[in-house]
């Protein structure tokens, strides 16, 4: 499914992403002489705004790792941080007619220093799996295979997530997807890093 209209985009630079988790236990623990509690209450007013339709990633990076070889050729895996998108729209003000869906597109996988070889879009694949929301109102997109002999690779956007074509103007909600990322390079790829940058897209129509 392809679309002219102007999009939500996010970007995704395919790189090594580290998070450190600093804990610190203390050596004692005090003994409260009294104790009160206080009761927390809030009113909930409907929301003002008409609401929209938005996309999110969970991470700006992906790393890729060398898990497998096919024949001569060598395959690196990694997984698309999670994408979510939510609809905080009535009903009513939604065209019953009206559906989205998010695209991803992928640059060349270019080395950082420069290596002779330059990965074209097409040695990539990837496999989208939703991973929340009623899976009777969205469908993910297609299996998406490495370039010949197994696929055709990235040459066009590809669709990771839909709203269902039986679920037009649903109700409100949030839905999520990923996908398990597929690299196939030749045996004899110069060493060293690699980047390329997914696009995605959320589209409505």
């Amino acid at each position: 499914m392809t679309s002219t209209r102007t999009g939500l985009g996010a970007r995704i630079g395919v790189a090594a992403l580290g998070i450190g988790i600093l804990t610190a236990l203390g050596s004692g623990a005090a003994i409260a002489a009294t104790e009160d509690s206080v009761d927390v209450s809030v009113e909930i007013e409907p929301n003002a705004e008409p609401g929209a339709l938005a996309l999110t990633v969970a991470g700006e990076s992906a790393a890729l790792t060398e898990t497998d070889s096919i024949g001569t050729d060598r395959v690196f895996t990694g997984t698309l941080p999670t994408v979510t998108v939510t609809d905080t729209r009535l009903a009513d003000d939604v065209d019953p007619e009206a559906f989205w869906y998010v695209l991803g597109s992928i640059t060349d996988f270019t080395g950082d220093a420069d290596q002779p070889d330059i990965l074209a879009a097409d040695a990539f694949g990837w496999a989208p799996a939703i991973t929340a929301g009623d899976p009777a109102l969205v469908s993910e997109g297609d299996e998406v295979l490495p370039g010949a002999p197994f696929g055709t690779g990235f040459g066009d956007d590809q669709e990771l997530l839909a709203l269902a074509d039986n679920a037009a103007a649903a109700a409100p909600g949030s839905y999520s997807a990923n996908a398990e990322l597929t690299l196939r390079t030749p045996g004899t790829v110069a060493p060293g890093s690699y980047a390329a940058t997914i696009t995605l897209s959320l589209f409505e129509g």
